[in-house]
């Protein structure tokens, strides 16, 4: 790998998405200047460069082979159609791609939007769905404020993101049908160099490490020594847990990790088991 090869990342400039990014590209232990109105920057201590993009652009900045790898809504990444490899989703940034319609009407299936006008800034994805359901109807495209389409006459229904569905609500909508789940993704060039491919998995070895420790909580906690055998099966996760003889001898400590989705369960199990002095410490990183 030659001194100056750098991998090209693109990110959204602003929003959301791109404040999650790069909070995570931060936390992977990786230095750099992202201040207002920055376009590029370069990475002090690992070597990346950082693009500062519209989203609907990154997909083809990462096509063309401006950019290495982006981080982008996986909804715009289909949408756009280029072609471009999913390299990892990330997990955040979750909303769904729904059909919705004046609250008011009664919705009997997607037979509604036969002959219909919708309105929205996803006009290939809505086709698929349209064609996968045998639906005919008018697409006009939109490029923003979606929701109003309605109101104002120009379509039966929309076809819009949806992260609470309070926006559709206060422009007198109701959500009847998801067409996609979306999240951020990392989308990569298919025709990455192998040195730059090589700076790509190091930094998703980082990022993975700083996904483990979010999903994960280090328990530590006091157990008799005759109960020790059935609080270790209680305890999911790591190869096996570390027994450390406490003062008293009838007692020990046992330390291991919870996954988050089943931390409150098996907590509860440990203490039905005897358990006491349980603490729970989260983790930054978590390399296995």
């Amino acid at each position: 790998m030659t001194n100056n090869t750098v991998l090209r990342l693109a990110i959204q400039r602003k929003g959301r998405l791109s404040e999650d990014s790069l909070l995570l590209i931060k936390e992977s232990g990786i230095k750099f200047s992202s201040g207002t109105g920055k376009l590029k920057s370069k990475a002090r201590n690992f070597p990346m460069e950082f693009l500062f993009l519209r989203d609907d652009d990154i997909p083809d900045y990462v096509a063309d082979g401006v950019a290495d790898i982006g981080i982008v809504g996986e909804n715009v990444a289909i949408e756009k159609g280029k072609n471009i490899d999913v390299v990892k989703k990330l997990g955040f940034s979750k909303c769904r791609l729904s059909l919705a319609i004046p609250k008011e009407i009664e919705y009997t299936g997607v037979g509604y939007f036969e002959g219909a006008s919708i309105a929205t800034s996803y006009p290939k994805i809505l086709q698929d769905y349209l064609d996968k359901k045998a639906v005919s109807a008018d697409i006009h495209e939109i490029s923003g404020s979606v929701e109003i389409a309605p109101s104002i006459g120009l379509a039966s229904g929309v076809c819009d993101i949806v992260s609470s569905g309070s926006t559709l609500l206060s422009n007198g909508l109701k959500e009847v049908e998801t067409i996609l789940n979306s999240e951020a993704i990392i989308i990569g060039n298919q025709r990455m160099a192998e040195e730059k491919k090589i700076i790509l998995d190091k930094l998703l070895f980082r990022i993975e490490s700083v996904q483990k420790g979010k999903n994960n909580k280090y328990i530590l906690l006091n157990a008799p020594n005759d109960k020790i055998e059935e609080i270790i099966e209680l305890l999911p996760g790591m190869r096996s847990p570390t027994v450390v003889p406490l003062a008293d001898k009838k007692w020990s400590s046992i330390h291991s990790v919870v996954n988050e989705d089943e931390f409150w369960e098996v907590i509860e199990k440990l203490r039905d088991a005897g358990a006491e002095g349980i603490l729970v410490v989260p983790i930054e990183k978590m390399i296995v």
